[in-house]
């Protein structure tokens, strides 16, 4: 995603966590895609087609988004999330290219706000609560890629679009 990634200011355990969320995110690693690596190529029709009572492509960039959120939000205090809804936040009454490439850019923005916060943690903050916490946000990630590449398949998109 950036180039000029922010550090972990020396601590071991916050550039694990930072390297977690970007091997999950937009980095490559050994497990395969990552989550912007899943979207990249979908046009807006696709990500906004439901397949078999499944959670769009779409709805999943959307609800990966918010829950970053929602962990920015623990770690260093309420920011309103920019879209109406929670959790599986609606799409927009038109969903089109323009719309789609917003949503996918906050997800993005959303992300470094996130790895903003990590690295910004304070040593003497970071315990095995907030640990999880950053970790189930990588894992989340994880999930939701999964969910992005069985879409794809069944929408018969290549792996490499």
């Amino acid at each position: 995603m950036a180039n000029k990634r922010s550090s972990s200011g020396g601590d071991p355990r916050i550039a694990v966590l930072l390297q977690n969320l970007d091997f999950a995110f937009d980095q490559p690693a050994w497990h395969g895609p990552n989550l912007a690596s899943s979207v990249r190529g979908v046009d807006a029709r696709r990500a906004a087609k439901s397949i078999e009572g499944r959670r769009s492509i779409w709805q999943q960039v959307l609800h990966a988004a918010y829950w970053k959120q929602r962990v920015i939000n623990l770690l260093i205090g309420t920011q309103p999330f920019p879209r109406k809804g929670s959790d599986w936040p609606r799409l927009p009454e038109e969903p089109n290219e323009r719309n789609w490439k917003e949503d996918v850019k906050l997800l993005y923005g959303i992300h470094v706000k996130l790895r903003d916060a990590v690295a910004r943690i304070d040593p003497e903050r970071l315990n095995e609560k907030t640990a999880r916490l950053i970790l189930g946000a990588a894992a989340h990630d994880l999930y939701h890629t999964g969910q992005i590449r069985l879409l794809r398949r069944m929408m018969g998109l290549s792996r490499k679009l």
